[in-house]
């Protein structure tokens, strides 16, 4: 008799992958397992196509739903979870979106539906009190740049190759125009969200590093370094207060 962790395992491939060959003997209790076993594989794949389709509706917006639903189905035989967490499924279905027949069509489809992603995932977060700028100052000069930022749960920084912003703004405002123009060029965007609701906004180059880099858990001063050798007008000053001021940061870390 096999082990209990080897029946799992022998039933999870059947259903996530359809071998069912080694888990069918084992199953008791009724007539045709292979057709009882095969309603718990088409279920499992509904549940995770439907999961997909409700968290990306404006790129099915972009695309159509057909295309859409065609490209779940496949992401979810190919691409099985691989956290407990339903939430934390189809990070990578943006980049998998481009694999598909005609995605070259849609050049901007990856960065939309990585756009959308991340506006799915901070609309989540719950925000958490932020500190003032007095907070800081009673750090000595010497210990600033050494300080660690943590920020809101519900940030997400993104550096888009096409300005899918403007997309998501037709989108979210119900337009769908006859002709749209559409030119590749690198905008940093800025994701907030708490509570189901969230945020938009460009940032400059700098400020996109220096934001990302604190998010990451680098020191005010490697962060600040970080931003201003792709942007020489990059203001540290000015950035470290305009992130208090926006109510981002919520404590000072080691």
């Amino acid at each position: 008799m096999p082990s209990l962790a080897d029946i799992q395992s022998r039933l999870r491939d059947a259903v996530v992958t359809g071998q069912a060959t080694a888990i069918l003997p084992l199953l008791v209790g009724g007539q045709e397992a292979a057709k009882r076993l095969a309603i718990h594989r088409r279920h499992y794949e509904t549940s995770l196509v439907t999961a997909l389709l409700g968290k990306f509706p404006a790129t099915a917006w972009l695309v159509g739903t057909p295309f859409l639903t065609a490209a779940a189905r496949q992401f979810v035989r190919e691409h099985s979870p691989s956290a407990p967490c339903i939430a934390e499924y189809g990070e990578m279905f943006p980049a998998f979106l481009v694999t598909r027949p005609r995605a070259d069509g849609v050049p901007y489809l990856r960065s939309f539906a990585e756009l959308e992603w991340h506006v799915g995932r901070v609309s989540i977060a719950v925000d958490r009190p932020a500190i003032r700028l007095e907070a800081l100052a009673g750090l000595r000069g010497t210990a600033l740049p050494d300080a660690r930022l943590i920020l809101q749960p519900g940030l997400r920084h993104f550096l888009a190759p096409w300005p899918v912003d403007e997309l998501m703004t037709l989108y979210l405002n119900g337009d769908a125009p006859d002709h749209l123009s559409f030119e590749p060029a690198e905008t940093p965007l800025e994701i907030r969200g708490a509570r189901g609701e969230f945020a938009i906004r460009r940032l400059s180059a700098g400020d996109l590093i220096f934001r990302s880099r604190i998010l990451e858990g680098w020191a005010i001063g490697d962060a600040a370094e970080s931003a201003f050798e792709q942007d020489e007008r990059f203001d540290p000053g000015r950035a470290l207060r305009t992130l208090v001021d926006d109510e981002l940061v919520t404590a000072v870390g080691q």
